[in-house]
């Protein structure tokens, strides 16, 4: 895997050209970077840990988006509502991310953002058990693939954008894909039909080429078992609501999106889905071991 210094750096270029969270933030790290921000805040957690924001365009690092962060300091949202214009200070290390110097500067007439929710079919969530529907992806050589290509594999795959540079969200899923895949060739006698699978839902923006470049940064130049997708907005109006993945869309940006992660068994079954960014890399490995080895569907809280 390239180092962390060339994942910062290829996020910070893609961010560039195109215009659930961390418990303890190292407010310590020396590599820290501060960006100067104002937003309007959209949901506060009930123990104020962490806060929703539709946060303007950030200069450099980030299009206007509405994310969840982190707060290092609860205290500075005390007196703090939803519908309250602030300004703050977005802080960005390696692998987390969190504000601070949360100040109020007004009220916003409405909380609600302009963004238009991806339309969706009528298509009711899957629940562990149910067969996936097979879906056209493009990978990125170019190539039409389908999750029926995988039957008789388990297949964990997860959605990402490329130009997702927060560290909690899209590059988290891809470096504990990344951990995940170490783990699971580490383990004696593991079994082998296994896939890994991101795709993106940035289809107009993650090309081929750039869905290449972007998988070299956390898959070195081994890409055994693990393809970097995009999905068309057909494909995605269908898929999404099988899995209650959120995307909000403003035009080309992506302004809001949750995150979902599946592993499917050998004949393309749900097995487990991993909800947010709080699972580990070995929660995804022993899933897969436990579908690949057959194991039983263990219903889920």
């Amino acid at each position: 895997m390239k180092s962390p210094n060339l994942i910062c750096a290829f996020l910070f270029i893609l961010a560039a050209s195109g215009n659930s969270i961390s418990a303890a933030p190292n407010a310590s790290d020396p590599n820290a970077r501060f960006y100067s921000a104002q937003g309007v805040v959209e949901q506060i957690a009930p123990d104020r840990g962490a806060v929703k924001i539709h946060h303007q365009n950030i200069p450099g690092y980030m299009m206007e988006m509405t994310m969840d962060f982190p707060a290092q300091n609860t205290n500075e949202l005390n007196g703090i509502s939803p519908g309250d214009q602030i300004t703050f200070t977005l802080v960005v290390t390696e692998k987390d991310n969190w504000v601070e110097n949360i100040h109020r500067v007004g009220h916003a007439a409405e909380t609600a953002t302009n963004a238009m929710p991806m339309l969706h079919a009528m298509n009711s969530e899957l629940i562990p058990g149910d067969t996936l529907p097979d879906y056209e992806l493009t990978a990125e050589d170019g190539k039409q693939i389908h999750f029926a290509d995988f039957r008789g594999k388990v297949v964990a795959f997860t959605f990402f954008y490329s130009r997702c540079p927060l560290p909690n969200y899209c590059p988290r899923m891809s470096n504990n894909f990344h951990e995940a895949r170490k783990l699971i060739l580490a383990t004696t006698d593991a079994p082998t039909k296994w896939q890994f699978l991101s795709i993106s839902f940035d289809p107009d923006f993650d090309t081929p080429e750039v869905l290449s470049n972007y998988g070299s940064v956390y898959r070195g130049d081994d890409a055994d078992r693990w393809i970097f997708a995009s999905a068309s907005a057909k494909t995605l109006a269908n898929l999404a609501p099988n899995l209650d993945l959120m995307i909000m869309r403003d035009g080309g940006n992506i302004m809001e999106h949750s995150l979902r992660t599946v592993v499917l068994d050998a004949q393309g079954r749900i097995f487990r889905q991993l909800d947010g960014n709080k699972w580990t890399p070995q929660e995804l490995a022993d899933a897969i071991l436990e579908a690949a080895r057959g194991r039983p569907q263990v219903a889920q809280p």
